[in-house]
C-alpha cells in the first residue's frame, strides 16, 4: 500500500510540474494574457479538469511554488532549534527564497508579472496570505510572547522583505539591510 501511495504521489507531483513548466514556457513565449487554460492543458497533454485539480487559477500557474514558500516561512519559526532566536531563522529562510527568485532565468518571469495587473494582484494577495500564516506561526510559539498586532506587523515586514530584496541591485545585501530594521522592530515590540 505504501509503495502504491508513494508512486501515486510522485506521479501527481510530476503531472503538476509538467503543467507548470508548460504554462511558464507558453507564457514566456507568447505573453501571459495571450495564452489560455485550454492551450496549456492541451500542450501538457492533460484535461482541463486535471489542470484545475492542481492549480486553482491561471495566475497560480505562474506562482506554482506558492504553497511551498508559505510552508517554509512557517517552518522557519516552528522548526528552529529551541534556543535559536527567531530573526536569524527568518533571515536565513528569506535569503534562500530571494536566491531562488533571483536565480538565472528568473528576470523574464518577474518582468511578466510586473507587466500583468492580474499577476500583480495575485502576488499581493499571496503575500498577504503568507504574512498571515507567518503571523500565526509566530503567535503560536510560546517562547516569543508578542501581541497579535506585533506578530502580524513583523510577519508583513518579513514577507515584504522578499519583494523589496528581489528588486534590489544586490538582493543578498538588501535582505541583510531590511532584516536589520526588522530585528530592531522585533526587539522594540518585546520591551
Amino acid at each position: 500500500m505504501t509503495v502504491q501511495s508513494g508512486r501515486r504521489e510522485r506521479k501527481k507531483a510530476a503531472t503538476r510540474q509538467k503543467i507548470a513548466d508548460t504554462a511558464l514556457r507558453l507564457f514566456l513565449e507568447r505573453g501571459y494574457e495571450a495564452v489560455g487554460i485550454r492551450e496549456i492543458a492541451a500542450e501538457a497533454d492533460v484535461a482541463v479538469t486535471t489542470l484545475f485539480s492542481h492549480f486553482a487559477s491561471k495566475e497560480a500557474l505562474v506562482f506554482e511554488q506558492d504553497a511551498d514558500f508559505e510552508h517554509r516561512l512557517a517552518q522557519a519559526v516552528s522548526g528552529r532549534a529551541p534556543d535559536e532566536p527567531l530573526m536569524p531563522a527568518l533571515r536565513r529562510e528569506m535569503h534562500a527564497m530571494v536566491r531562488h527568485c533571483t536565480a538565472d532565468g528568473a528576470a523574464p518571469v518577474w518582468r511578466m508579472i510586473d507587466g500583468s495587473a492580474s499577476l500583480r494582484e495575485y502576488e499581493e494577495s499571496m503575500r498577504l496570505r503568507h504574512a498571515e500564516s507567518l503571523a500565526v506561526a509566530i503567535a503560536a510559539d510560546p517562547g516569543l510572547s508578542r501581541t497579535p498586532t506585533a506578530c502580524r506587523t513583523i510577519a508583513r515586514f518579513v514577507v515584504d522583505a522578499h519583494a523589496l530584496a528581489r528588486e534590489a541591485a544586490d538582493p543578498e545585501a538588501a535582505v541583510d539591510e531590511i532584516f536589520g530594521m526588522i530585528e530592531a522592530a522585533w526587539e522594540f515590540t518585546g520591551s
